[in-house]
């Protein structure tokens, strides 16, 4: 009867793994030094934004699950607390979900996300970036940031994320990223 009773549980316990696993497989994700896949996806306003319209700055281009869920949230508070060391950089930060606009405006003011929140609704952008995958049973976007350099292309992309050290991780490498960016116009202007 024990032995019974213990393969029960452990088979139980494995079907509650699978399904609160994330599944799916991701489509190709674009290669750092590539150029980053344009999107056109309206914010918290229902304004549209588009990666062309970042030329001349870097992008922060982060993907996140659901809005208002404790990861998400304490990631999105991160950005928003480091928002002038991004601003002194010359960098935007974009927030993407599949959520809808009203979720997304709900949720910028709950918390008073001074960047964009881009609705991908349909899921594309998250395809183009590989990031859309199942999870607890929905279609989300995996937690993956893109850095994107001011000529559209992928300059770094985080494919680990922990919500609570990200911010501070993606300025450290943006500092380090610019700094190239400096040093290679300096020299082409010497040659």
């Amino acid at each position: 009867m024990k032995r019974v009773i213990t393969a029960i549980i452990a088979a139980a316990a494995g079907v509650l793994l699978l399904a609160l696993a994330p599944s799916g497989a991701a489509t190709d994700q674009p290669a750092v030094g590539g150029l980053a896949p344009e999107f056109e996806l309206a914010d918290q306003t229902g304004q549209l934004h588009s990666l062309e319209d970042y030329r001349e700055q870097w992008v922060v281009l982060y993907f996140y699950p659901k809005d208002e869920t404790p990861g998400c949230t304490r990631e999105a508070c991160e950005f928003r607390d480091n928002i002038f060391a991004f601003r002194d950089l010359n960098a935007q930060i974009l927030g993407v979900s599949l959520d809808d606009v009203e979720s997304h405006r709900e949720f910028a003011e709950n918390h008073s996300l001074p960047f964009p929140l881009l609705s991908d609704a349909d899921g594309r952008t998250s395809d183009a970036y590989g990031v859309k995958t199942r999870m607890f049973g929905m279609t989300v976007a995996r937690r993956q940031t893109f850095i994107i350099n001011p000529n559209g292309i992928i300059a770094k992309h985080y494919d680990d994320v922990d919500p609570g050290e990200h911010a501070a991780e993606v300025i450290a490498d943006l500092e380090v990223l610019s700094d190239e960016v400096l040093s290679a116009a300096v020299e082409e202007q010497a040659d």
